[in-house]
């Protein structure tokens, strides 16, 4: 366990000495979601998966906000010793990354989202009050759903305010910059089509406001748009996860030639 403000986060590291590659979970998930992708790349890498607060097995806290999962990620290298990593995050994770990148220049070696990290600006007071409704709808289900890596141990209004605050990030005029100050290789893997809670033509359109993004910083590509859809992604396409990865540190995978 790493300690960082008043909890504790569950992290496992392969270690040796093949270029380390960090990966950041969904908003609730843990880090079981990764095994496909870890066994796709192989031994040549040091792969390092950390459960968030609440998440997984790692403790409660009383700060959930973003910085908080900031500082969980600077916990996590500094008490791993980990240098010029490649970050690897899904949804939530993937804003993780390009933030933690943007501000730290120099010191990934690169970044690759996964279905994240994508600017939009539809929340409203309505959509806010929708986001919230729905957590308490679901709140029954939270402790069936956490063995499966699908919610946290926290009560439905912090499950709707991470939500509501990683949407808040999302908006142009906030993630624009950040996306713009990413100076390391980044590459996305988009998935296709809805998920649950989310229209697919929405879902669409977000995905398509990266264009602009992708036209000022020539750091940043999509590495591949798959068939399946935001939480099915690192089930269905790990290879294409892991493909990205590869695209980011070629010669480290025991396969490549």
């Amino acid at each position: 366990m790493v300690p960082i403000d008043d909890t504790a986060l569950a992290v496992t590291d392969t270690g040796g000495p093949g270029r380390p590659v960090v990966y950041l979970n969904g908003s609730y998930a843990d880090q079981s979601h990764w095994r496909r992708v870890i066994a796709d790349l192989g031994p040549g890498y040091r792969h390092i998966t950390y459960d968030e607060r609440a998440r997984g097995t790692s403790r409660r806290a009383t700060d959930y906000s973003f910085e908080a999962c900031l500082r969980d990620l600077d916990a996590v290298l500094t008490a791993r010793s980990v240098h010029r990593p490649i970050l690897v995050g899904w949804s939530y994770g993937a804003m993780i990354a390009v933030h933690w990148a943007a501000r730290n220049q120099g010191r990934a070696a690169g970044a690759v989202s996964v279905d994240g990290a994508l600017p939009h600006e539809w929340l409203d007071d309505a959509a806010r009050a929708q986001i919230r409704r729905l957590f308490r709808r679901l709140s029954p289900l939270f402790p069936l759903a956490r063995p499966l890596g699908l919610a946290a141990r926290m009560s439905a209004e912090q499950h709707a305010e991470i939500n509501i605050e990683s949407n808040e990030l999302c908006a142009p005029a906030a993630l624009g910059p950040v996306l713009d100050r990413v100076d390391v290789p980044t590459r996305y893997v988009l998935a296709t089509g809805g998920n649950l809670g989310g229209d697919p033509e929405l879902m669409e359109q977000i995905r398509s406001n990266l264009d602009p993004v992708l036209a000022r910083n020539p750091h940043i590509r999509i590495s591949a748009k798959v068939a399946s859809n935001h939480s099915k992604i690192l089930r269905k396409d790990f290879r294409a996860v892991a493909d990205a990865v590869r695209e980011l540190a070629p010669g480290s995978d025991h396969r490549a030639g």
